[in-house]
């Protein structure tokens, strides 16, 4: 579904004034020019369009992974294919559940730094599942609802506020009427590598999510020593502060 966010994308960067950020200076010649964007669940690969609008005007080589949303392994091999077609060293970058799927994909040699976006930081042996349940359940994890063959979405009368609350109200409708359906399966799988232990990592927190709890956020940049930028946004901030988020992503490349 390759125009889920387009048309919703256009009008929230446009409102929340990212388009402004495309004009910035060019990637520094010392910098990784290869960026990987990795989604996470409930949505596909065109949530990052805004990020990879302004990195590719700043002359970085991005690509965006389409997760099938399956299984672990599944969503870890659409990554390696897309890490594997990159030229030289490479930015992996990825949102929520993503963050589960870079810490397996990251042990690609390609794979020079990591970014972690309102993301989930497992160790080895970890399942989202478990981590879930160290903490209250946020209304947004409250809101996810198995289908008959058990694939998850979230409740479309609660997704704009709870996923998506600052950005306009008929950008989280249009995003809860096209979810991309999760199999429950993959928060159970237990994750077999952490590549966090082995490269430097960036983690973009965001303290207004009512997906992902801040505290939680804030355990797992600690635990990896993560370099943390707090934004002031939901769970959706990779469009409503894609600027930022982009601005933390070239760091990982080397370009701050």
């Amino acid at each position: 579904m390759k125009t889920l966010l387009m048309s919703a994308l256009v009008l929230s960067t446009a409102m929340l004034g990212v388009v402004p950020a495309f004009a910035q200076t060019a990637r520094p010649a010392k910098a990784i020019k290869n960026i990987v964007l990795v989604h996470g669940a409930f949505v596909d690969e065109t949530s990052w369009d805004g990020v990879a609008a302004i990195l590719t005007a700043k002359g970085y080589h991005v690509a965006a992974v389409k997760n099938p949303l399956t299984l672990l392994a599944d969503d870890v091999a659409a990554t390696d294919a897309v890490l594997d077609a990159q030229d030289g060293p490479t930015v992996l970058v990825g949102h929520s559940w993503a963050g589960v799927v870079i810490g397996e994909a990251g042990d690609n040699p390609k794979v020079a730094s990591l970014v972690y976006v309102s993301a989930f930081a497992p160790d080895k042996g970890e399942t989202v599942s478990a981590l879930s349940e160290r903490g209250p359940a946020t209304p947004g994890v409250k809101a996810i609802h198995p289908d008959a063959k058990g694939y998850l979405t979230i409740d479309p009368a609660v997704f704009p506020s709870a996923v998506a609350g600052d950005l306009p109200k008929e950008v989280g409708e249009h995003l809860a009427a096209h979810q991309m359906p999760i199999n429950h399966t993959a928060f159970d799988a237990a994750t077999e590598v952490a590549a966090w232990h082995d490269k430097p990592s960036w983690y973009v927190l965001t303290s207004k999510d009512q997906v992902l709890d801040p505290h939680a956020q804030a355990f797992f940049a600690e635990r990896i020593k993560a370099k943390v930028t707090t934004v002031k946004g939901s769970h959706a901030s990779l469009a409503s502060h894609a600027a930022e988020v982009a601005a933390v992503i070239e760091a990982a490349a080397g370009a701050k």
